[in-house]
């Protein structure tokens, strides 16, 4: 295989991987990753790599579609964001000592967690107390929803900052956002609205990412030849998405897009079980 066509195949399936990234909210990381380490054989490290520096990029360029209509909570982003920046460098480092295959069963079991919390019915928890440092923080905001201004007040943001650093270090370890986790840690322990959850979230992955991709860039993980055409294809492929998601079923798509990520994830740790990562 010639160098030319392995670019061109890496860029078809970064657009593939953006694409259905896009419509499920996991981001292109959960299947470039296995693409790259399953079908093309890249080292897993480097195929983290490359996807910690396309989640910098379409990170970056959502984020600010959702911080411009009001949705995304900035304060509490921004104060969340100490403890995922700690944890992906931390992250970064242990992945540079973890052997590949037990690198390789995280993730699987990362994927396979990410596949079931994505199809599982998100309900709003609209809290009208707050817990004391939620108010002393200043991290009680409020969301545009239907033409109508939604208040919404936090609770338990110990809990909630702790979560976001385990997701912090998945996020440096595994090379994906962890926006699964991170959802988690603010819909379900501190309460925020679930729209707000996922917006904050995407705001968050980008700085994540970057975080870790310096420690991968140091190492030497970051592969240009390699990165470049899966930045170009997952940012081609979130643009697609992202405007098919208006008219699609999602409900269907992501049914059918976590039973694939499942396969995938069950994979991922059969060669980590047997030595093939």
């Amino acid at each position: 295989m010639t160098i030319l066509t392995f670019t061109l195949l890496i860029l078809a399936g970064a657009v593939v991987a953006g694409f259905l990234g896009s419509l499920t909210g996991l981001g292109g990381g959960v299947v470039i990753i296995p693409l790259l380490t399953l079908i093309f054989h890249v080292d897993i490290r480097y195929a983290i790599g490359a996807s910690l520096v396309a989640s910098i990029a379409t990170s970056s360029g959502s984020a600010a579609a959702y911080v411009k209509e009001g949705i995304t909570n900035m304060r509490l982003g921004m104060f969340l964001e100490i403890a995922t920046t700690t944890g992906a460098i931390a992250g970064a480092f242990l992945a540079a000592y973890t052997p590949t295959h037990v690198v390789a069963i995280i993730f699987g079991l990362v994927l396979i967690f990410s596949a079931i919390t994505s199809v599982q019915k998100k309900t709003d928890h609209l809290e009208t107390t707050s817990s004391p440092l939620a108010r002393k923080l200043r991290l009680n905001s409020t969301y545009p929803d239907e033409g109508k201004t939604v208040a919404y007040s936090l609770k338990n943001v110990p809990g909630g900052y702790l979560l976001m650093t385990v997701a912090g270090i998945i996020s440096g370890l595994l090379g994906i956002g962890s926006g699964a986790l991170k959802v988690l840690a603010m819909d379900t322990v501190m309460h925020v609205p679930f729209k707000v959850s996922t917006t904050t979230s995407n705001f968050m992955i980008g700085v994540t990412a970057a975080a870790s991709a310096v420690v991968y860039l140091q190492r030497g993980y970051i592969e240009p030849g390699l990165a470049l055409p899966v930045i170009t294809g997952v940012l081609a492929g979130s643009v697609l998405g992202s405007k098919l998601l208006v008219k699609a079923h999602t409900k269907s798509l992501r049914i059918v897009f976590c039973t694939v990520i499942s396969l995938l994830a069950l994979e991922m740790i059969y060669n980590g079980l047997t030595g093939k990562i």
